[in-house]
């Protein structure tokens, strides 16, 4: 047997229960991974709490779409993988029925990657969501180059900081932005350029005077929401704006009467193609190799306390970095 983490109705943190359930063979070209840890993710509580884009059935749905492990067993004809190899879940798209919350999960072999060597346990169960949206939309989607100046919105949430280090390994120049001036620093610290905090100055002044009177080439939003527009506005013509979270609840405008290209991107699109998740896996190996490339880490929970590193999340206490469980 197995434990998991299920949860049979919507609701708040206390909705979730670990169970034991049947040790899953896998089928033909799958894998079963003894998880070691996982991240939580916002999805992960949207999912809990009904809020999530897609529907999730009940009862008995679980949780996670990143973590780490090693191969604990192969199916038939899956190659390229062996036994006791350390591996990052590089994709789970119906995490409600296979999700990392559990000792055990059984994928297919193209959904996992080869852990690089030298993260930790906690590194490696945090790093892929956040940098493979990063580099899906920065580098696969808007082709970004050296020296292109990047502004990334909700800065301080882990796909914000790991833009910022995605654009620095690459040679380009990360701006970010803030809503509160109290952040400067930690932002800087982390690889910013230069922070525009929305409590104190006006995000296209502030962005044009950063890049020279240009405006941005290119900007990663994971807000959405009406501040879009500003947004707009601090991109220089012909620029992208990368539509790629949904932070601010409220409708965002119809980009009407600009000639910045915007693009709507998400996580899954790149995630579920072996070419590009090879290519992800290569570069993050790289950046992990030299150093350029690491999660930001907040608290470690136990396993059985994994409703509390919910509560953690719920509340913001955990500053945009990630919030792990061990296994």
């Amino acid at each position: 047997m197995s434990r998991a983490v299920v949860f049979d109705e919507f609701g708040g943190p206390e909705v979730l229960h670990v169970v034991e359930e049947p040790v899953v063979e896998p089928g033909p070209g799958e894998v079963r991974v003894r998880i070691e840890a996982f991240a939580v993710n916002p999805l992960d509580l949207m999912m809990r709490s009904g809020t999530s884009p897609a529907p999730v059935p009940l009862p008995h749905a679980r949780l996670g779409i990143e973590g780490t492990g090693v191969v604990e067993a192969l199916g038939e004809g899956t190659t390229g993988l062996e036994t006791g190899d350390p591996v990052i879940i590089a994709a789970i798209p119906d995490a409600n029925a296979r999700g990392s919350y559990a000792e055990h999960t059984t994928l297919p072999a193209s959904q996992l990657i080869p852990r690089p060597a030298g993260l930790t346990v906690p590194e490696a169960a945090a790093i892929w969501v956040s940098f493979s949206t990063a580099y899906g939309a920065l580098v696969e989607k808007a082709g970004m180059r050296p020296g292109d100046h990047v502004l990334i919105t909700a800065a301080s949430s882990g796909v914000g900081r790991a833009a910022i280090q995605v654009a620095r390994h690459l040679g380009a120049v990360p701006l970010t932005v803030t809503r509160t001036s109290a952040r400067t620093d930690e932002l800087l610290a982390a690889g910013a350029e230069a922070v525009v905090a929305t409590d104190r100055e006006d995000v296209a002044e502030a962005v044009r005077a950063h890049t020279g009177g240009t405006g941005a080439d290119l900007i990663l939003d994971l807000v959405r929401g009406p501040g879009q527009q500003d947004l707009l506005r601090a991109t220089r013509p012909g620029g992208t704006l990368l539509a790629a979270g949904f932070l601010d609840p409220r409708p965002t405008p119809s980009p009407e009467g600009t000639d910045v290209a915007v693009v709507g991107y998400r996580g899954f699109e790149h995630t579920l193609d072996p070419v590009v998740v090879g290519r992800m896996a290569a570069f993050l190996d790289a950046g992990v190799r030299l150093g350029t490339l690491r999660p930001a880490l907040d608290e470690v929970f136990s396993f059985d306390h994994v409703a509390e590193a919910h509560r953690r999340v719920e509340k913001g206490l955990h500053g945009g970095k990630k919030v792990v469980v061990t296994v």
